[in-house]
């Protein structure tokens, strides 16, 4: 690609990301209702995506041994013990992740 196809590409992308963005506000814009499904939606899909991510992340692992499975086990109860404590799924990811990975280097 020479350099006018990338500039072009990235004001594709750029445009797109930004209609994208704005399109929600021009549709729902101030006054109208929020229609029922769009709703449910937001209500429904932030744990069904949460879900799909702890099957992706737990595919992979292996219950022939206690190490293959109890680093993993162990992280998901420590990222589900903060959530419920403290709320804050920033906090609740970032420690489960120090967790599996000190017990994946240091423990097992």
């Amino acid at each position: 690609m020479n350099n006018a196809e990338i500039w072009i590409a990235v004001a594709i992308i750029a445009l797109t990301t930004a209609l994208l963005r704005f399109l929600p506000f021009v549709i729902f814009g101030r006054g109208r209702k929020t229609p029922r499904m769009i709703s449910k939606l937001s209500r429904s899909l932030p744990l069904a995506i949460m879900g799909m991510l702890v099957v992706y992340c737990l595919r992979g692992v292996s219950f022939t041994s206690p190490a293959g499975f109890l680093p993993a086990l162990i992280a998901c109860a420590v990222v589900a013990v903060l959530h419920l404590w403290r709320r804050n799924t920033l906090v609740s990811i970032v420690a489960g992740t120090v967790c599996y990975m000190l017990l994946v280097q240091l423990v097992f």
